[in-house]
């Protein structure tokens, strides 16, 4: 397949879409509009406390799945060729490596700590992009050496280490099968080996103390930081037709499958999906769906809506030739990384309070709103530019 996967640009792009536009503008008009339709849309847009699973909760999953679905695409002849040693592979692993500390760096940036220039704020594993520098370095190296099959093995695996690691290890009074946010092991694998060096945490008295609010987990759910990406790289495959779950394309040339292979695929994708949402909820009676510690049950009901979402996004464009009025989509999506970083490095406040200077003593409450939308506009035209010259800036 020598095209681009335009349903991966396409739901890429929807995810960044919602993640640096649309929930910037929706919260802002909920500080307006005090009704309860908008307090249910709110909700839509709002992360669980705790345990369960909102929409909100799916646009990180689904980033880091993406980045799995294109390691095929991106790393399949590095495969190939390296079977035949016609590929060094040290060059393809200092390749993985520039891309994890960019990505590093970025998540950083992103949250603020690098660019403060206070040594007081460096934090060192606190963000989404951090998370898929993680994810998608072990992916690759296991894409990279292993076939389908073993892939899978290893992601069960992961599942069943971390799962067991929460239920029976205790660490200073951490773990056991606690999964409170202030008592389930991987918070206490983060205190003890981050410290200081924690997100929001600060020495006061000569104490490490983090935000009593602050209840997300890095380390031991690098694990399932990984599965999440494998589950991506498994659909990715599949898309490619290398598994043999793939139904025999007759007729097929060099740069095309015939539509019945391609509907297979994409149904393939919703099947999977289907069974994992289930299973997860499933597994939620034993092993609570928990976001923010990243649990099992969660990696598997996330990455089972991000299944179904593939193969819709999959079905409706590169099957059923939908691949008109993307173009929207495509900006956000091709340069999904520079949207991400850019948004929450760059404020664009001034100049759009500068063009809208004075507006406010007649639209009241919505100016802020409309200083949101100037600001979300401003970011678009940036990537949009970049788009109609064909830049593409990736890690």
């Amino acid at each position: 397949m020598n095209r681009r996967l335009e349903s991966l640009d396409a739901l890429r792009g929807m995810d960044l879409l919602f993640l640096v536009a649309i929930s910037d503008l929706v919260e802002e008009l909920a500080e307006v509009i005090d009704t309860p339709w908008m307090a249910s849309v709110m909700e839509c847009f709002t992360h669980k406390t705790w345990e369960g699973f909102s929409p909100w909760d799916l646009v990180m999953p689904l980033f880091m799945f993406m980045a799995g679905v294109a390691i095929p695409f991106s790393l399949g002849k590095n495969k190939e060729a390296s079977h035949l040693g016609e590929v060094g592979r040290g060059a393809v692993y200092w390749r993985l490596c520039r891309r994890v500390v960019l990505l590093w760096l970025f998540g950083m940036m992103v949250q603020g700590n690098l660019l403060a220039l206070d040594p007081n704020r460096i934090y060192l594993f606190t963000n989404t992009l951090q998370a898929i520098a993680v994810g998608y370095f072990f992916s690759a190296i296991i894409y990279l050496h292993t076939s389908w099959k073993t892939q899978i093995g290893i992601a069960v695996g992961l599942l069943l280490t971390f799962w067991g690691a929460m239920e029976w290890i205790t660490i200073g009074g951490y773990g056991g099968g606690d999964y409170t946010p202030h008592g389930n092991l991987a918070e206490g694998i983060d205190t003890f080996v981050l410290g200081r060096f924690r997100d929001t945490a600060q020495i006061i008295d000569g104490q490490v103390v983090v935000r009593e609010s602050y209840t997300y987990t890095w380390i031991l759910s690098s694990l399932n930081f990984v599965v999440t990406v494998l589950s991506g790289v498994l659909a990715g495959e599949i898309l490619k037709g290398k598994t043999p779950f793939n139904s025999p394309s007759k007729g097929r040339t060099k740069n095309s499958l015939p539509i019945e292979g391609k509907v297979w695929r994409g149904s393939l994708l919703l099947l999977i999906g289907i069974a994992m949402v289930a299973l997860g909820w499933t597994w939620d009676l034993v092993h609570p769906v928990i976001k923010h510690i990243w649990t099992g049950s969660m990696v598997l009901v996330s990455s089972g809506y991000c299944f179904l979402l593939m193969g819709i996004f999959y079905l409706w464009i590169d099957c059923l030739g939908h691949n008109k009025h993307l173009t929207v989509l495509k900006v956000y999506g091709m340069n999904s990384i520079t949207a991400y970083v850019v948004s929450h490095v760059i404020s664009f406040r001034s100049i759009s309070k500068s063009l809208f200077f004075g507006l406010e003593q007649y639209v009241g409450d919505y100016y802020d709103f409309i200083i949101q939308l100037s600001n979300v506009t401003i970011l678009f035209l940036i990537l949009y530019i970049l788009y109609r010259n064909k830049i593409f800036l990736r890690v």
